[in-house]
């Protein structure tokens, strides 16, 4: 299926404008879909199952957070986003950026390229890890195997067809992952005796597990709201930050073919969202009720596939493996057209080459996304060489919260506040880029050595992306506040936000 989309998308990519946002002509069905799956990855039907595995309703949080991030974009930063990248004539996150800011040195364009062709390489790597761990897990390849079959796959369609293919592969996938999402729970409703027998089972196993604070550290007789328990909870709320801004959802929103296409899409991605995260969660904690710990091998994270071999029949487990994969794929081709995009389109052309052709530009870009592929790849066989069992935790890690640490406070202070500059722009897309490995591994053990571990803990339980915004959020406006010369240049930019006469 990925293949022949693939084939069918690259008849209608044409110009670098369709290859990076589909001649920016998408419907809302499309780009809602898109999105979606862009920003969900084998993280939603593993990482959120296991988590619901383990901890229960408390895992409701990132839902919540996910939704009030998916909506808060979709309604009020895609209109104004989608108004003045069309009136930039924008097709890039950082072509926008650099138009609305006013930045003629070409630096905020730099900087935001090079900011992604450092993360994005490396959270697709994470993905290749993830796409070997699937097949080995399901199928009993070889993990090397199995990375390199699906991601071979990803890199046919994506190198053919551009953007176009990865949208209709993502509304195919999407699609894939919201219907399995919601069948899992209710076979496992059925298979555990209704919803009254599987309550009861949890209420034995940890009372807690059926509560919003969720299961305390120290047992089950000991959840409560108490203040580390209040900060996990805000951590996994944050987690909705990242769509607020970052490049791989917000050039959605570029390929849109008007703003009619806003309510529409707004209702389709919060309704997916609704539908395939909580089921996420229902996964998960069912699952505590069917499967004990041992019967998963000491890993929560391996609920969805445990329940979808022993609970379903062969042809419908088929489907779950490609549940799976799609996940993970969705997410990676999204990233290398955005990379590649980066350094084709706001380094190559814009900055070195501004006279370049269409037809040469296409075929430097799908030069630079298999150079970009090749390069994920080796990243992920990295991991499996060097840590297989953890690995990727950390690298995704560097992935969405570097990415979103790094575009977000800037893209939402853009659309909203005329004050910002591009120097508080650059500034804080450094400051936000650099914040996240220092919250990771510089703060926290400088924290334990000067005896301070319960910051420490708490600071694991809040996790980066937080932090990481909060600084890049204050860098910006703290630097536009004193850079006066910066102030005068975007004096009424935002005025642009109004519609033409014509309109």
């Amino acid at each position: 299926m990925l293949l022949l989309i693939g084939y069918l998308a690259s008849k209608r990519t044409h110009t670098i404008r369709d290859y990076f946002a589909s001649g920016k002509n998408l419907g809302f069905f499309n780009v809602a879909f898109s999105a979606r799956a862009t920003g969900e990855s084998a993280w939603l039907l593993i990482g959120l199952t296991g988590m619901g595995y383990l901890v229960g309703v408390q895992a409701l949080w990132v839902v919540l957070g996910e939704v009030v991030g998916v909506a808060g974009a979709w309604l009020f930063m895609s209109r104004r986003f989608k108004r003045l990248s069309d009136r930039y004539d924008a097709i890039t996150v950082p072509d926008y950026l650099e138009a609305r800011l006013r930045d003629s040195g070409h630096w905020l364009r730099l900087i935001a390229a090079g900011s992604l062709l450092i993360f994005v390489p490396i959270y697709a790597g994470a993905q290749v890890f993830a796409t070997g761990v699937a097949f080995n897990g399901f199928l009993g390849w070889d993990h090397f195997v199995g990375a390199a079959v699906g991601f071979g796959v990803v890199m046919l369609y994506i190198t053919q067809g551009g953007f176009t293919a990865v949208v209709w592969s993502d509304v195919f996938q999407g699609s894939l992952m919201v219907a399995g999402l919601v069948l899992l729970p209710l076979v496992a409703l059925s298979a555990g005796g209704g919803w009254s027998e599987i309550t009861d089972t949890l209420r034995g196993i940890d009372p807690h597990l059926l509560t919003w604070h969720g299961p305390g550290e120290a047992g089950p007789s000991s959840g409560s709201w108490d203040f580390g328990t209040i900060v996990k909870i805000i951590g996994f709320a944050a987690i909705g930050i990242g769509f607020m801004g970052s490049p791989q959802v917000f050039v959605r929103y570029i390929s849109m073919k008007d703003e009619k296409q806003i309510l529409p899409g707004t209702l389709t991605a919060v309704t997916w969202t609704i539908l395939a995260d909580s089921g996420a969660v229902f996964v998960g904690l069912f699952g505590r009720s069917l499967f004990s710990m041992n019967e998963l091998g000491g890993n929560a994270d391996d609920i969805l596939p445990t329940m979808a071999m022993d609970l379903l029949p062969a042809f419908l487990s088929g489907l779950f493996i490609a549940m799976v994969l799609s996940a993970i794929m969705s997410t990676i081709d999204s990233l290398l057209v955005v990379a590649s995009s980066a350094a084709v389109r706001d380094y190559w052309q814009k900055t070195r080459h501004p006279e370049m052709s269409d037809e040469r530009l296409m075929s430097l870009s799908r030069r630079v996304t298999i150079a970009l592929s090749l390069v994920a790849f080796l990243v992920g066989v990295g991991i499996m060489l060097y840590d297989r069992e953890n690995g990727v935790f950390w690298v995704i890690i560097f992935g969405w919260s570097g990415i979103a640490a790094t575009f977000c406070p800037t893209v939402i202070l853009s659309l909203f506040w005329e004050g910002l500059t591009a120097l508080g722009a650059k500034c804080a897309m450094v400051a936000g880029f650099l914040a996240v490995p220092l919250f990771k591994f510089a703060v926290p053990p400088l924290l334990v050595s000067t005896g301070h571990e319960d910051l420490a803990g708490y600071l694991a339980d809040l996790d980066v992306l937080l932090p990481s915004f909060a600084v890049g959020f204050a860098v910006a406006i703290s630097v536009s506040l004193m850079d006066k010369q910066g102030r005068e240049r975007v004096r009424g930019a935002l005025d642009d936000l109004e519609l033409p006469p014509e309109a």
